[in-house]
């Protein structure tokens, strides 16, 4: 299932490094690219996630009502990404990228709560990790929500600074017993309860600052904002300002934080040595109505495995190296960016473990000609196997609330609308056994099924 294999034991990996979880192999040069890598200045990463995001909530991306000019403009000076995949839901997701995994790998199929004792394990390596091998600078300036307790916290998982909410901010319940949302800097709460208006611009600000104080670089910036999940917020300076209310309000000012990153950026002289990169956790809380957003031409939207639900509105942008005003069609995945980051910066992903994502370096620099690595894609919601794509063809697996299953050809129906598993019994079959082999190794709780290449999450004494 996986492009990575079982290469060496934990132990020997690690005993090699004399570094800890946190210690990752510097990559061996096999080509002129990765032999440059060594001995240049490796590129700043940037990665700006959005939390609920729809896929035509962007100009650039169809949206009718919503003003996107940023936005759009990193669009023209870079690529969009029309097939890029995270996961339906939040913590998910966010182990997907930081891990390079599919979420079940690494014990995380379900959003954490503050009630929550578990966390992402010590035994995991995650991004920033890897770039700390090459004398990256990290920060992540966000939306944590890989665990809230002191071991679970961005600083104790590679990132020498952290500023933001632990978790999702609406996660202060009084009735399920929350506390009233914290804002961290580092591992201390600083304002409880968080001030939500001044969120977007608080990060923005942060973010400028990690980037002016780290410009001589490399650096690596995780800015995973809390908006636009609900409940809605924005500054006074954008409240009343979009013609689709609140929800509009509140990505017009992410529209207006990515262009005050880009625009430090160029202040820095750093442009040409600056990838970054916009997308979503995952697509629209479609049940918030007028304050959730959309994700035509697909289907449905948050935490189904309908495309809608976790295929999103992606721009990569980095002058000199990705074409401007390019489109990708290609597969790729947050599960993609710690291969491809690791190989760019001239480390090495790890090599005792099974990563899923794959090396999508020529995407970014080829992007309307390159054909992906990544051939498929499975659909997991909770610890339960919903769906499997291979190329076009989407299969829906059989439920409990769906006993019927449902193929489409993603590339003449992208909105899942026409069941064709009866006009094509042979993919049917191909898929299922596709399937079965991913429940072996991930699991799939509607089957019983343990999977054998699932890791643990970390757990709190």
């Amino acid at each position: 299932m996986s492009n990575e294999t079982n290469g060496i034991s934990r132990r020997n990996f690690l005993s090699r490094l004399g570094a800890g979880a946190a210690g990752v192999a510097l990559a061996s040069c096999a080509t002129r690219s990765e032999a440059a890598a060594e001995t240049q200045r490796p590129p700043n990463f940037v990665i700006i996630f959005i939390d609920d995001m729809g896929y035509q909530d962007l100009g650039c991306f169809g949206a009718p009502l919503i003003k996107t000019p940023c936005l759009d403009k990193m669009a023209s000076e870079g690529a969009k990404f029309t097939s890029f995949y995270a996961q339906t839901v939040c913590s998910p997701s966010r182990a997907a990228l930081l891990t390079g995994c599919y979420p079940n790998r690494v014990g995380f199929p379900r959003v954490l709560f503050p009630q929550d004792k578990i966390g992402i394990s010590a035994g995991e390596v995650l991004l920033p990790q890897v770039l700390k091998t090459r004398g990256y600078a990290t920060a992540c300036i966000g939306k944590w929500h890989l665990g809230h307790l002191p071991p679970f916290l961005p600083t104790r998982h590679g990132f020498d600074y952290y500023y933001g909410l632990p978790y999702s901010n609406d996660m202060e319940v009084t009735k399920r017993g929350d506390p009233p949302l914290p804002l961290m800097r580092n591992e201390e709460i600083i304002e409880q309860p968080a001030n939500q208006n001044l969120l977007t611009q608080r990060y923005t600000q942060e973010a400028s600052k990690f980037i002016r104080e780290h410009k001589d670089g490399p650096f690596f910036l995780y800015l995973p904002h809390s908006m636009v999940h609900v409940p809605l917020h924005v500054s006074d300076a954008f409240r009343g300002k979009s013609a689709q209310g609140l929800y509009g309000d509140a990505v017009q000012e992410l529209d207006w934080s990515v262009g005050e990153v880009l625009k430090t950026i160029r202040e820095c002289g750093i442009d040409k040595d600056t990838l970054v990169l916009f997308t979503s956790d995952n697509g629209p809380w479609l049940t918030q109505h007028e304050n959730g957003g959309a994700a035509l031409p697909f289907r449905d939207g948050k935490g189904t495995t309908y495309e809608g639900g976790l295929r999103e509105p992606t721009i990569l942008r980095w002058p000199g190296h990705i074409p401007a005003g390019t489109t990708c069609p290609q597969m790729a995945a947050t599960m993609d960016l710690l291969p491809t980051f690791a190989a760019l910066a001239g480390a090495q992903k790890p090599t005792d473990r099974v990563i899923d994502g794959y090396d999508i370096r020529e995407l970014l620099l080829h992007p309307d000609t390159a054909t992906s690595p990544r051939n498929t894609m499975y659909y997991y919601r909770n610890e339960e196997l919903q769906a499997v794509r291979e190329g076009k063809w989407k299969l829906h697996l059989a439920l409990k609330n769906r006993p019927k299953v449902e193929l489409y050809d993603l590339d003449a129906d992208i909105g899942e609308s026409k069941n064709v598993a009866a006009e094509h019994p042979d993919i049917v079959k191909r898929l299922t056994k596709l399937a079965d082999k991913v429940r072996a190794d991930l699991g799939d709780s509607n089957k019983g099924v343990k999977g054998t290449g699932c890791r643990p999450v970390g757990k709190a004494e």
